[in-house]
C-alpha cells in the first residue's frame, strides 16, 4: 500500500511541477514575417524564431492562417513554407508560435504580412475562364509516349476598353508557358488559346494555375488567376479500335483503351447499344473492354463506347467523348413497304416491254394513223375551191328564196 500511495504522490508532484514550469514559459511571436510571389498563383512565406524565445523547449511549432484570398490554416515546424492560391485579390496571413505537450498547449501573439493585390480597372479582367486538357501521342515515343494538350476560353471584361488584347500564362509546378496560339473575336481581341504539347502531368496531384492580364492605351487592365484540378478538366478520349461482330442472334462488341498515359486497368467504360427504328436503348457500365449480348438479327444497331480513369488510379473525373457510331445488323422491311416498291417497278416494267413491242410490230402506226397532208397540186386545190364556193352560192340563194316566200306569206296575212 505504501509504495503505491508513494507513487502517486511522485506523479502529481511532476504534474504540478510541470504546470508550473508551463506557465512560467512565455512564448514569443515570430519575427520577421514575410510573403512573396515566387511563380504565378504561388506564394512563400517566410519567418523566424524569435531570438529571446528560450530553446529549452524543443517541440516548437507554427500555426500559419489564412484569411485572403480564402479562409485556411495549417501547421508546420519549418520556418518557410509555399502556398498556392489566385493573387489577383492580393494576399494575406498570419503565424503565431505555439508549444503543444500533452497535458497543455501554449500560443504566443500573432504577427501579420500581406501581398497587395496587382493595379487594373475594375471590370476590365477576364470573365468565365474555363480551361480543358486532353492527352495526345507524342512525337518523341521512346522518351514521353503522351503529352498534354490545353485549351482555356473566356469572355473579354464588361468593362474593358475596346482595344484590350489579353495574354494568357500557365504553370504547372516549376514549368511557366506563354501561350503562342490565340483564337480572336471580331475586334481582334484574344478569346481562347491553344497549347498543342504542355508540361502538365495528367497523373500529377499539383494544381494547375492560369494567369491572364492584359494592356489598353485606355484603362489598366486587371489580371486574374484561376487554379484547376487536372482530373476535373481532363477530357479522356474517346475508346479506340472499337470492333462489332453478329453471330446468329450475338453480338460481340470488343474495343482497346483511349489514348492515355494511364494503363489498360485504369479505365472504366459505358456502353450504348440504340436501335432507331424501335426506339430499343441498352446502357451497360464495364470495367473490361468486351462485352457479348443478345439481339434481333432483323434488325439495325448503333454501337458507342466512352471511358473514364477509375478511382484506382486517380480522383474519378468526367466522362470521356463517344466513339464515332458502328451500325450492324440488317432491317426487315414490312410488307406494306414492300408493295410501295414492288408494284411501280413491275408497272413500269411492263410499259416499258410493251413500247417495245409496238414499236417493233408498227402496232402502234395502225392504232394512231398519221393525220393525211394538205395536197400539193394547183388544179385539185381550185377544184376544192371552186366547189366549195358553189355549195356556199346554193345555200345563200336557198336562203333568200326561204326569206321571200316567208315575206310574202306574212304580207297576204296582213293585207287581208
Amino acid at each position: 500500500m505504501q509504495p503505491m500511495l508513494l507513487i502517486l504522490v511522485g506523479a502529481w508532484t511532476t504534474l504540478q511541477a510541470d504546470l508550473l514550469s508551463d506557465k512560467k514559459v512565455l512564448l514569443r511571436p515570430p519575427v520577421n514575417f514575410t510573403v512573396k510571389a515566387i511563380g504565378l498563383a504561388q506564394v512563400l512565406l517566410h519567418w523566424a524564431p524569435n531570438p529571446d524565445q528560450e530553446q529549452r523547449n524543443v517541440d516548437l511549432q507554427y500555426h500559419v492562417k489564412i484569411s485572403v484570398p480564402q479562409e485556411d490554416e495549417y501547421n508546420t515546424r519549418k520556418t518557410e513554407s509555399k502556398y498556392v492560391a489566385p493573387l489577383h485579390d492580393g494576399f494575406a496571413a498570419s503565424v503565431r508560435s505555439i508549444l503543444r505537450r500533452s497535458h497543455s498547449s501554449l500560443a504566443s501573439s500573432w504577427v501579420s504580412a500581406e501581398l497587395k493585390a496587382p493595379s487594373g480597372s475594375s471590370g476590365t479582367s477576364v470573365m468565365n475562364l474555363t480551361c480543358t486538357t486532353n492527352t495526345v501521342v507524342s512525337s518523341h515515343t521512346h522518351l514521353r509516349p503522351y503529352q498534354v494538350s490545353l485549351r482555356c476560353t473566356w469572355l473579354v471584361g464588361k468593362d474593358a476598353p475596346e482595344d484590350t488584347q489579353y495574354f494568357l500564362y500557365y504553370r504547372f509546378g516549376v514549368w511557366t508557358e506563354e501561350c503562342q496560339e490565340y483564337s480572336r473575336d471580331a475586334l481582334d481581341r484574344n478569346t481562347a488559346c491553344w497549347f498543342p504539347r504542355t508540361f502538365i502531368n495528367s497523373k500529377g496531384f499539383e494544381q494547375l494555375a492560369v494567369h491572364v492580364n492584359g494592356s489598353s492605351k485606355h484603362a489598366a487592365i486587371k489580371p486574374f488567376d484561376q487554379l484547376f484540378t487536372p482530373h476535373a478538366i481532363d477530357q479522356v478520349n474517346p475508346p479506340m479500335n472499337v470492333t462489332v461482330e453478329i453471330e446468329e442472334t450475338s453480338l460481340y462488341i470488343q474495343w482497346e483503351k483511349p489514348v492515355s498515359a494511364f494503363p489498360v486497368h485504369c479505365f472504366n467504360y459505358e456502353l450504348k447499344i440504340y436501335n432507331p427504328k424501335n426506339g430499343y436503348f441498352q446502357m451497360e457500365k464495364l470495367a473490361t473492354n468486351k462485352f457479348v449480348s443478345k439481339i434481333d438479327d432483323v434488325s439495325t444497331y448503333s454501337i458507342q463506347v466512352r471511358a473514364v480513369v477509375s478511382s484506382s488510379c486517380r480522383v474519378s473525373g468526367s466522362w470521356g467523348e463517344w466513339s464515332q457510331p458502328i451500325y450492324v445488323g440488317k432491317e426487315k422491311k414490312p410488307l406494306a413497304e414492300w408493295h410501295l416498291i414492288v408494284f411501280p417497278a413491275t408497272a413500269c416494267f411492263v410499259l416499258l416491254i410493251f413500247s417495245l413491242i409496238c414499236r417493233v410490230c408498227r402496232i402502234w402506226i395502225k392504232l394512231f394513223p398519221p393525220i393525211p397532208a394538205p395536197k400539193s397540186n394547183i388544179k385539185d386545190l381550185l377544184v376544192v375551191t371552186d366547189y366549195e364556193k358553189a355549195a356556199w352560192n346554193e345555200t345563200k340563194i336557198e336562203a333568200v328564196s326561204c326569206v321571200e316566200e316567208a315575206g310574202f306569206e306574212v304580207m297576204e296575212n296582213s293585207m287581208f
